[in-house]
């Protein structure tokens, strides 16, 4: 009976899941960065929303991460 099992077949190596995890948390940080900047009191405006962080570089990380998954799934063996 052990000799007629077999193993699992997975869509894809055990490289490309860590490729494609590593993608995943470099969006969270794109996330992470482009979060704040609010005010407590809706009647006060902040400006912290316009900042570099906000609007640059954290678009530009989350787009650097979608790259990532894409290249994870089309990684060849």
């Amino acid at each position: 009976m052990k000799n007629n099992e077999q193993k699992p077949d997975f869509l894809f190596d055990k490289v490309n899941y860590k490729i494609l995890l590593i993608g995943i948390a470099v969006i969270a940080v794109g996330f992470i960065l482009m979060s704040g900047g609010g005010s407590d009191d809706p009647k006060v405006w902040n400006d912290e929303v316009f900042n570099f962080q906000r609007i640059r570089l954290a678009p530009t990380v989350v787009l650097i991460g979608f790259g990532i998954t894409i290249y994870s799934i089309f990684k060849k063996k």
